[in-house]
């Protein structure tokens, strides 16, 4: 079972900030950016992009409300929820960027590149936010 981190307050914003990102994000998928976030979903995934976008777009509000409602181990699951969650939708972005698809102001090549290494910085934010980065790194130091 995985500890349960004390978080600073410097990490309780940021995880504050995570969270609003992630409700409006996931309300963009079921509104105003629907459409745009239809770029993002690879050729290969075997839905419809429209499902795809609004079942994700549940997931991220589901995701953001849990950053910044939930406390202790939850808080950590929750951040390694939003973590692999980060790393699921990985595979857009590079659908984005191989596929030279224009969305979200991403309309060169090189914003398309740029927005790739941003992803691993999601996936930091979200782990050292909650916690989850350091109760592994204590599970791991007991095991």
């Amino acid at each position: 079972m995985l500890p349960q981190p004390h978080t600073t307050t410097l990490q309780n914003v940021a995880r504050g900030l995570l969270g609003t990102f992630m409700v409006v994000a996931g309300t963009g998928h079921l509104t105003f950016q629907r459409q745009a976030f239809q770029a993002q979903v690879p050729d290969f995934v075997p839905l419809d992009k429209d499902t795809v976008v609004l079942a994700s777009g549940v997931v991220e509000i589901g995701l953001g409300l849990g950053l910044l409602l939930l406390k202790g181990r939850n808080r950590v699951r929750m951040g390694l929820g939003l973590g692999l969650f980060y790393a699921a939708v990985f595979p857009g972005n590079i659908h984005q960027y191989t596929h030279q698809l224009s969305a979200f102001g991403l309309d060169t090549d090189a914003k398309r590149l740029g927005r790739l290494f941003f992803q691993p910085v999601l996936i930091g934010w979200a782990l050292w936010s909650t916690g989850a980065l350091k109760a592994i790194t204590a599970r791991r130091g007991r095991a």
